[in-house]
């Protein structure tokens, strides 16, 4: 293996632990978590998601994302519905309050990025996100040993 810091598992968990740590901090005063807010961002990518949907774009677990999600409801922050396309289905509905709180994060959000990404140009910081996209799917390979 070799020095701990050339061996990318140790790199990645590395960097994302600073920017999630950070990241957590700074939302926690507006009431929001981290992983609140990866909720939210897919609900303002494509709000009505079903927690299935929710489950794999967020990569939080089914069972941890039904008690984020109660922690949301009670909040005001998401509504439950029925899918309008099947009604044993249920969907995930951003609520007014809980695209205020979007909005207010969003800024933070996108300074990290900008903070992240100092120093990189535009192509190379496409080419990171797309190795870290192809490194995710990756893993999928793991799944079946």
């Amino acid at each position: 293996m070799g020095r701990l810091d050339s061996y990318l598992p140790y790199l990645l968990n590395r960097a994302g632990n600073r920017i999630a740590t950070a990241f957590g901090e700074e939302v926690r005063p507006l009431g929001a978590t981290l992983q609140m807010w990866r909720v939210l961002a897919a609900l303002r990518e494509r709000d009505g998601r079903r927690m299935g949907d929710l489950s794999a774009t967020t990569s939080i677990e089914v069972s941890t994302l039904t008690r984020l999600v109660d922690t949301m409801e009670t909040k005001g922050l998401v509504a439950r519905r029925r899918a309008a396309d099947d009604a044993r289905a249920i969907v995930l509905q951003v609520t007014p309050a809980g695209r205020r709180l979007t909005q207010r994060i969003v800024p933070i959000a996108e300074r990290y990025e900008q903070v992240a990404l100092a120093g990189f140009s535009p192509a190379e910081a496409e080419r990171l996100k797309a190795a870290l996209r192809r490194l995710y799917s990756n893993m999928d390979k793991l799944q079946g040993d």
